[in-house]
């Protein structure tokens, strides 16, 4: 039985000395020079620079956080003194919200004085927002990392509403890891060894996924601590479960049954727990740790939306098949997970559509639904009515010109009672900066 202290539990000020020693070797940590896949975030923050908003960067733990902080000083601030702490030091567990003063006088002594702040991990210490409220009113800019998404929101939403710009990062893109072997695909139309080795590439990418380490090092190892930890750290201890059996039958049930519609009652019964609102409140803080992630039933009515059943998706395939070992087997699902993960990075609304026939996802504006994407390892005689008639219900309904159904490696173009629809290979889907279906509209 794993024993973790909790923080509330505990009440010491830090000393003056343990913080200084702390500073300057974090300090030297991170300012050291290293070689980093530059992520696409970063041009998106560069956006929010120059005005006074903190930026809160959260996301999985070891999707890269911490590294994308350090590109952002090497990037923009290397010239200029700045504040940088992590909280999830293990010598840090005496630290509490009283603390902060001594940490900020503690930096002027130290590195003379600035207003910027590099903040890792923050949500470890209660009540971290007043702080940064204050230093905000101030003057002073922040950059701050987190791994939980509801603590995170909770506390900006308290003190720090129309202050902060949150930004989700999640592991590699497919992009981003063709970027870790230097390959950068300019043209659109691939040569045959080009298109060899993307499609090489992509079958890496569905395998492995995209967390940092674990695409560096290749150890399957690193997933399974990582999943462990996660689980523990970021679940279990945060929210003081005390069954933790029937929480991690219920992880390990999401991530082999990811892509298909879960109900509340239905896993309360298949792992006999005794309310439907437990099972409802651990799948809420697996998705607060960004493990999975849970889409409702597209319905104009928002009560028929909240009460229908959610369909479940998982942070990375490759932490999917380390877990589950199913990759072989569920080839259209993983594709399906990989789309999803692809609109979620590109920050859409993401809905399933299920009435006479069923459409995997509808993208809404306004509660307005704008694409419908279909996803299937390929279209062949045995399924291509029941692909087509899906995709082709939310045409209809919603008065959409074209739809798109991402395949394997199939590409062709069809129309179906005067809707255009596109196939396309999901690798090539991936490396599009405008999806192909909102092309047709111009």
């Amino acid at each position: 039985m794993r024993r973790y202290i909790n923080r509330d539990d505990i009440y010491s000020i830090m000393d003056s000395q343990s913080i200084k020693e702390l500073i300057l070797e974090q300090k030297k940590e991170f300012e050291k020079q290293e070689q980093i896949i530059s992520r696409t975030l970063l041009q998106d923050i560069k956006d929010h620079l120059t005005i006074p908003h903190a930026i809160i960067i959260s996301g999985v733990r070891r999707s890269g956080k911490s590294t994308l902080l350090k590109e952002i000083y090497h990037t923009y601030y290397q010239d200029k003194i700045i504040y940088y702490f992590n909280f999830e030091d293990e010598r840090l567990l005496k630290f509490t919200v009283d603390d902060f003063n001594l940490l900020y006088e503690t930096f002027l002594e130290l590195l003379g004085n600035s207003a910027l702040f590099f903040f890792d991990e923050i949500q470890v210490i209660p009540h971290w927002e007043a702080f940064v409220r204050r230093m905000y009113n101030s003057g002073c800019k922040f950059f701050i990392t987190g791994s939980n998404s509801s603590m995170l929101s909770k506390e900006m939403g308290t003190k720090l509403t129309g202050r902060s710009i949150a930004i989700t990062l999640y592991p590699f893109s497919f992009t981003e890891c063709l970027l870790l072997h230097n390959i950068q695909p300019k043209n659109p139309v691939l040569l045959t060894n080009e298109r060899a080795q993307l499609k090489k590439e992509f079958n890496t990418y569905l395998e492995k996924g995209g967390f940092p380490e674990y695409r560096l090092y290749n150890n399957n190892q690193m997933l399974k601590d990582l999943y462990e930890n996660i689980l523990y750290r970021d679940v279990i201890a945060r929210y003081h479960i005390a069954n933790e059996k029937t929480l991690k039958e219920l992880s390990f049930y999401l991530f082999s049954n990811y892509g298909k519609e879960i109900s509340y009652n239905q896993l309360k019964n298949l792992l006999k727990t005794g309310s439907a609102n437990t099972i409802k409140n651990y799948i809420e803080y697996l998705e607060n740790a960004y493990l999975v992630f849970s889409v409702p039933k597209y319905d104009p009515s928002v009560k028929k939306q909240i009460y229908s059943k959610k369909k479940i998706y998982a942070i990375d395939t490759g932490l999917i098949n380390c877990i589950s070992f199913q990759f072989s087997k569920n080839m259209g699902r993983i594709l399906e997970n990989t789309v999803f993960l692809e609109l979620k990075r590109k920050n859409k609304d993401i809905y399933y559509y299920k009435n006479k026939y069923e459409c995997d996802f509808v993208i809404t504006d306004n509660r307005t639904i704008t694409q419908a994407i279909q996803v299937t390892q390929e279209v062949n005689d045995t399924n291509k009515e029941r692909e087509t008639k899906g995709l082709f219900e939310v045409l209809k309904k919603f008065n959409l010109p074209c739809g798109l159904i991402l395949t394997y490696d199939q590409e062709e173009e069809m129309t179906y009672e005067k809707k255009k629809i596109f196939i396309q290979p999901v690798w090539k889907w991936l490396l599009e900066k405008e999806p192909q279906e909102m092309k047709a509209h111009i």
